[in-house]
């Protein structure tokens, strides 16, 4: 799960106030985002891709990978303003994190219709982060000033999935993976009210966060599926 990932779009971006920035400004800020945000899906697609017969080598090195994750991450937060580091920092984390999720893709893959799961679970996925942005530009109602419930509701679910690192409670890992679909959902509604209003310190920021949206929408979904799926065996 991609949980430790999400803080960083919220707890480090600098907001904008957005009457500052003009109509003509945020709507290049909003192509510019989300034109970022499809280049980051493809670069984990990568990462995925690469990572999936080395599945054994990421699980057995998991932590120095990790650190390095993070480390990019951490990086990005500082590098942001600066042409071409940015771009470089930021298709860097996203291809780790792509790399990151390839043990998982493996175990799915190595169960019974496991490619079958993992494409149901991509589909799900897009029709939840689909579904979600379209309400998100449609409806009246005000998401923007949802973001300190939304984190503390966050950090409960790190929580509990760090606690059943040592329960190992299957109950309570379907919990928390049904607790993170809807958790990232509702953040996906307001990471893009947020991009509309340009409150964004740079599309950098934005892309980051619609992309760890979908990711961890997609890890647990791909846990959930992959449960039940093997449950059925």
């Amino acid at each position: 799960m991609g949980l430790y990932d999400r803080d960083y779009a919220r707890g480090n971006s600098f907001r904008y106030e957005a009457t500052f920035k003009s109509e003509a400004q945020i709507v290049s800020f909003v192509k510019e985002t989300y034109k970022l945000f499809a280049a980051s899906m493809m670069a984990g697609a990568v990462g995925a891709y690469v990572g999936v017969p080395l599945a054994g080598a990421i699980q057995a090195y998991f932590w120095p990978l990790f650190f390095l994750e993070i480390g990019l991450l951490i990086g990005l937060h500082f590098v942001k303003h600066k042409p071409g580091i940015n771009l470089a920092v930021m298709f860097g984390f996203v291809f780790m994190t792509g790399l990151m999720l390839a043990p998982l893709l493996s175990r799915t893959l190595g169960m019974s219709g496991g490619a079958s799961i993992i494409g149901n679970a991509f589909a799900m996925t897009s029709v939840v982060f689909g579904a979600m942005s379209f309400y998100a530009i449609k409806t009246t109602k005000d998401f923007t000033g949802y973001g300190k419930p939304l984190m503390i509701a966050l950090f409960v679910i790190i929580g509990f999935s760090i606690l059943n690192i040592f329960l190992g409670n299957p109950m309570l890992h379907i919990i928390i993976s049904g607790a993170v679909v809807v958790l990232f959902s509702i953040l996906v509604i307001y990471d893009t009210q947020n991009i509309m209003q340009g409150a964004y310190e740079t599309p950098i920021d934005g892309a980051i966060a619609l992309y760890l949206d979908f990711l961890n929408i997609f890890t647990s979904l791909l846990q959930l599926f992959g449960i039940f799926g093997n449950s059925d065996e």
